[in-house]
C-alpha cells in the first residue's frame, strides 16, 4: 500500500488523538498563528469537527495585524465555523520568548470553549527536551510537553515538522514564516537551525525521534511519581504547612515532589530544581538555616519557604 500523503498522515494523527482523548467532544478550537504547522492542523481539524480558530496577535511586529487578518481569512476558507483574532500585550518577564508564550497561553486559556488544539510537532518536542537538558531543571522539564494536558491538545506531537510543511504544499496554502523562527538571538531558533542539525550529523540521524522517545519515557515516570506524591500529601500536611518529620520518612524523590506541589499550591512560580532541593534541605539537613526564596504569582512579591517548630511554612515578602 502506498504511503499516505502529508495531509493523510496529519488526518490520521488527529483522528487517532480524537479517538483516544476526545471521544465525547463535538467541537474544538485550534490555535492558529498562520505558520505552516498550525495552518496544516487547521486544514485537517476543520472538516472533522466544528472548529473555532483562535489567532493571537502578539503585536511584536509592525505587520502583526495584517498577518492575523490573513490567518483569520484562511481559517474561514478552510471551513472553520468561527475565527477570532485575540490581541495581547506581551510583557518582558523571563525574556521575549517566555513572555510571548505566557501571554499567548493566558489569552487562549481565558477564551477557550472546550479543547484547544496546538500544532506542536515532534521537532518542537525535541527542542523542548534539549532546552530542559541545558537548563538542568529536572526530569519534568526534560519530559517535554504532554500530548493531552486539558484544555491543551497536541495531536501532532508524533509528526515531523516536514510533514506539516508538505501538507501546506499539497493543499496550496501559503503559510506565514515568522521571522523570529530564524532569528539567532532566540535560543530555540539556534537549537532548531544549529544544534539539532549538528547532532543529527554527528550521531547519524534519528536524534529528534530519540529525544521525543526520551520525553515520553520520562513523562510516564513523572506521572507515576506525581500520583505517589499526591497519595502521600495528606499524611504530611500540617495546616498550611508540611510536617518535616513525616516528610523525612518519604523516599527522596517522592518527598521533593510533595514539596514541589506544596510550593505551587502556595503560589510559587518559575520553580527550579535548585530551589526545590534547597527547601528539601530544610527537612533533610536542618541546621537552623534561613528560608529559601522562590518566585510568586503575586506581582512585586516573592515567597519564602522556611521551617518553624518542625513544620515547613510559606510566607510572602516584598521584592
Amino acid at each position: 500500500m502506498d504511503r499516505p500523503g502529508a495531509v493523510g498522515q496529519l488526518r490520521t494523527a488527529v483522528e487517532a488523538f480524537a479517538k483516544d482523548h476526545l471521544p465525547a467532544v463535538d467541537r474544538w478550537c485550534v490555535a492558529l498563528s498562520g505558520g505552516p504547522d498550525s495552518l496544516a492542523l487547521t486544514a485537517v481539524a476543520a472538516p472533522l469537527r466544528p472548529t473555532t480558530a483562535l489567532i493571537v496577535d502578539h503585536g511584536l511586529q509592525p505587520d502583526s495585524a495584517a498577518v492575523a487578518e490573513t490567518a483569520r481569512a484562511q481559517a474561514e476558507a478552510l471551513g472553520c465555523v468561527e475565527a477570532q483574532v485575540l490581541c495581547v500585550r506581551v510583557g518582558n518577564e523571563g525574556g521575549p520568548e517566555a513572555a510571548a508564550r505566557a501571554a499567548r497561553y493566558a489569552v487562549l486559556g481565558a477564551y477557550h470553549d472546550g479543547p484547544v488544539l496546538l500544532a506542536h510537532t515532534l521537532d518542537d518536542q525535541a527542542e523542548t527536551v534539549l532546552l530542559g537538558l541545558g537548563r538542568g531543571s529536572g526530569a519534568r522539564s526534560i519530559a517535554g510537553m504532554r500530548a493531552h494536558d486539558p484544555p491543551w491538545c497536541r495531536p501532532l506531537l508524533g509528526v515531523r515538522r516536514a510533514v506539516t510543511h508538505a501538507a501546506c504544499a499539497e493543499l496550496g496554502l501559503t503559510a506565514w514564516q515568522d521571522p523570529h523562527n530564524a532569528d539567532r538571538r532566540f535560543t530555540r531558533s539556534r537549537l532548531r537551525h544549529e544544534v539539532l542539525p549538528l547532532l543529527e550529523d554527528v550521531l547519524g540521524g534519528g536524534v529528534a525521534e530519540a529525544l521525543a522517545r526520551t520525553a515520553l519515557a520520562l513523562r510516564e515516570d513523572t506521572e507515576l511519581i506525581d500520583a505517589l506524591a499526591a497519595q502521600a500529601l495528606p499524611h504530611v500536611t500540617a495546616g498550611a504547612g508540611l510536617q518535616t518529620q513525616a516528610l523525612g520518612e518519604l523516599p527522596d524523590v517522592i518527598r521533593r515532589r510533595v514539596i514541589r506541589g506544596w510550593l505551587l499550591a502556595g503560589g510559587a512560580t518559575g520553580l527550579t530544581d535548585k530551589q526545590i532541593r534547597g527547601v528539601d534541605r530544610l527537612v533533610t539537613a536542618w541546621r537552623g538555616q534561613g528560608g529559601v526564596a522562590v518566585g510568586s504569582t503575586l506581582r512585586g512579591q516573592r515567597l519564602i519557604a522556611g521551617r518553624r517548630d518542625g513544620v515547613l511554612t510559606l510566607r510572602s515578602q516584598p521584592v
